[in-house]
């Protein structure tokens, strides 16, 4: 519920105390009235007047227009009995609150035509009670036709910046939601495949530590060192995004796919030339994923990688001879749903074909860097 004196409207050019003066100014001319009648008259109308104009400021219903009808008729009854027509402005300021806009221009058009026509008829009828105050009349006038209008877009200035503040706010969510997507997408790809490598690892060292245990030691030292590199890559990840190149994940892979028993068959030059690390980031991100998936569900003798790069696109093909997509695994989890997130970031795409296995494309637009010649780095 709003205050008492929030009846004053806030308005950068009309202080508090002007609307004091516009509240006490009434009375001198009720007062120059000779007829105790007239004096009472004016008092009840002007206490009739507040009391509706308190009242429209807590009406949350269509009964504002009832009291908006009230203080309109008070005004004519003021400006034709004592021709005081500064109530007019209370009204004015009032009328731009009104956030209907089709309810706005109605008691706009007939507080002023009322207004108006009411100080047409009333300096007819007395024309020295009004000509000495002319010059406040036209005053208020304008204040009448400019003042719900100033009132109505600031109230509609503030609606949008309370909304663009909510949608700024909104955005920041979204943005934290993002991050902490990202980041659970980040450790699903890094960890998953150093734990998938250590898994196979401790099996193989497992079934070597009877038959050769000096290569089961190899084995254990190899889980060792993979498990430092994992804890040494969450680190990086978590202080900052450490960018891959494809050439170094390549090399990672061979090592998986070796300790998986996968014969792995390199086609193409993984060195990508002039390519944003942005990109080269994203594509390794995408293949170590692939090859995650390729380990842990196709139960595949071999695996082939495919790098192509042209004028319009970089071509990532990974390519398995195993149960192919039975069991759904392409379509669960958050392996393929994070691979497409991250190639939309980049503008890019996934398809999946069952071909004597599963044959994944990964496919992103060339964005070549470019590089100042020789000559104008002289």
């Amino acid at each position: 519920m709003q205050s008492w004196y929030q009846i004053f409207p806030k308005n950068p050019w009309l202080s508090l105390y002007a609307w004091v003066i516009f509240c006490i100014l009434p009375f001198f001319f009720i007062f120059r009235s000779s007829s105790p009648l007239e004096i009472t008259l004016g008092i009840l109308l002007l206490i009739m007047f507040f009391l509706a104009y308190r009242l429209s400021f807590n009406s949350k219903t269509g009964f504002v227009y009832m009291w908006i009808g009230i203080e309109i008729a008070i005004n004519i009854g003021m400006i034709f009995l004592f021709g005081y027509v500064y109530l007019a402005i209370f009204l004015a300021f009032f009328v731009g609150n009104i956030r209907n806009k089709v309810g706005f221009f109605i008691v706009y058009g007939i507080h002023i035509g009322t207004t108006i026509l009411a100080l047409t008829i009333g300096i007819i009828l007395h024309e020295a009670l009004y000509t000495a105050q002319l010059p406040f009349i036209v005053l208020s006038i304008l204040g009448i036709i400019l003042l719900p209008f100033n009132t109505y877009n600031r109230h509609k200035r503030e609606k949008l910046e309370g909304q663009l503040e909510d949608a700024n706010k909104r955005i920041s969510q979204l943005i934290v939601i993002e991050e902490r997507e990202r980041i659970a997408r980040d450790l699903h790809d890094t960890l998953g495949q150093k734990l998938s490598l250590i898994g196979l690892k401790s099996d193989l060292a497992g079934k070597l530590m009877k038959r050769n245990p000096e290569a089961a030691m190899n084995e254990i030292n190899d889980i060792r060192q993979t498990a430092r590199t994992a804890l040494k890559e969450v680190r990086e990840l978590v202080s900052d995004m450490r960018g891959t190149k494809l050439e170094d994940e390549l090399l990672r892979i061979q090592q998986i796919l070796k300790a998986a028993d996968i014969d792995f068959v390199l086609y193409g030059n993984p060195k990508l030339d002039n390519t944003p690390l942005l990109v080269e980031n994203v594509l390794s991100m995408c293949l170590k994923e692939a090859v995650t998936n390729v380990v842990k569900h196709s139960r595949a003798t071999r695996c082939s990688i495919l790098v192509k790069q042209n004028a319009q696109e970089i071509l990532v093909q990974v390519q398995d001879d195993g149960v192919g997509i039975e069991g759904t695994h392409w379509n669960q989890g958050n392996g393929l749903s994070g691979m497409r997130e991250r190639l939309e970031f980049v503008n890019g795409s996934v398809e999946i074909k069952k071909v004597d296995g599963v044959t994944l494309n990964i496919r992103v637009p060339n964005v070549i860097l470019y590089q100042k010649p020789k000559e104008e780095l002289v």
